[in-house]
């Protein structure tokens, strides 16, 4: 998910750079929304994910 999310971010940026604003805008809210969705599974299996070790 994190890769999708690099890879958003790498089109957002290379749309800026050509002038594509709309689509940089957007593409950028696309890679912030993923990443913040990792962010919280990342969270959750870790907290979650935890075994008792007896």
């Amino acid at each position: 998910m994190l890769r999708w999310t690099i890879t958003f971010l790498v089109i957002a940026v290379i749309a800026a750079i050509l002038g594509f604003t709309g689509v940089a805008i957007a593409f950028a809210g696309i890679a912030k929304v993923i990443f913040f969705i990792f962010l919280v599974l990342f969270i959750l299996s870790f907290f979650l994910g935890r075994k008792s070790a007896s």
